[in-house]
Order: C-alpha cells, then sequence, then structure tokens
C-alpha cells in the first residue's frame, strides 16, 4: 500500500469517525451564475437567499433560516452572499455557526455588484436581505427585507401548490 493511500484511509477513517462536516467554500458567483442556477433548478420549486455579512438584519434572520432548512428538507435553499470576493472566511463563519454550510452556498465573485444585481433582477436596486421564492414552473416572487415564519410559510404554500 501507498503512503498515499495509507494517508486517504486515515484521513478518510477520521472524518468518519468523527464526522465532521464538509465545508466547501461557496461557489464563485460571476456574470452567468443566475442562469446557471435555474438551469440546474428546472423544474424544480425553491428559494434564493440575498445576504451580506454587512446586513445586520440579514445576519438576524439566519437562526430562522437555519430552522428553515431544518424543518423544511424538502425545500431547496440556495444562499447567496452579496459580499467583496475577498470575505469568503467570514461567509464561511456565519454559515458554519446557523448550519447552513451543507446547503448550496454562492457569493459574489466580481467587483461589479451592480451587473450582478441586474443579472438577478433588474428591478431590484441591492437592497438586503433579498429573498425570491420560485415555483417549479420558475415564476418568482421577491421580497426585500427581514421575512416572518408566517411570510416564508404563506411563500411556500404559493411555490409548493404548482
Amino acid at each position: 500500500m501507498t503512503l498515499k493511500k495509507i494517508f486517504l484511509s486515515v484521513a478518510f477513517t477520521f472524518i468518519t469517525v468523527f464526522n465532521i462536516p464538509a465545508q466547501a467554500d461557496p461557489s464563485a458567483f460571476t456574470s452567468g451564475s443566475y442562469q446557471q442556477i435555474l438551469a440546474a433548478n428546472a423544474n424544480r420549486p425553491f428559494m434564493l437567499v440575498v445576504w451580506s455579512i454587512n446586513c445586520p438584519s440579514c445576519l438576524k434572520d439566519m437562526e430562522l433560516l437555519s430552522h428553515i432548512h431544518k424543518s423544511r428538507p424538502d425545500l431547496k435553499m440556495i444562499m447567496l452572499a452579496a459580499d467583496e470576493p475577498g470575505a469568503t472566511e467570514q461567509i464561511q463563519q456565519i454559515l458554519k455557526k446557523h448550519q447552513l454550510t451543507g446547503i448550496e452556498n454562492w457569493a459574489y465573485a466580481d467587483d461589479n455588484t451592480e451587473k450582478l444585481q441586474y443579472e438577478i433582477d433588474p428591478k431590484w436596486y441591492g437592497e438586503l436581505p433579498r429573498t425570491y421564492f420560485f415555483d417549479k414552473a420558475h415564476q418568482r416572487t421577491g421580497v426585500s427585507g427581514v421575512l416572518t415564519q408566517e411570510d416564508y410559510d404563506a411563500m411556500f404554500a404559493k411555490i409548493l401548490k404548482f
């Protein structure tokens, strides 16, 4: 057995025994990423949450989003951090703290944030938090600001019934 195989088997055993979840960096959100998300979720309802490490309302909302993720595993939730490209470590810390590292995560990887915002929604001016609810036909509803559990439940009922 080669040294590489021994190392890999020990690492696999260590991760398995200690149940360490994988924490990949968020995917790089660049021009075209929004269309990639839509294509990857064709015929599937989902929720896209746009947030920032510098948005107090967004950070306050993380606990509720974590609760929703745990209680509604059937609902696809995608998180998009609208921060400067160098903020990956802070983004990961927040996601880890709220147990949201296991879902699909993206982060802006382009300094031209206005262009990225426009690709997502030409009528959106960048206010955060911003949540988009997509039904399986990808008819979307965008909502700015903090949402309550009741707000989320009403939107889920709307997008999941289609």
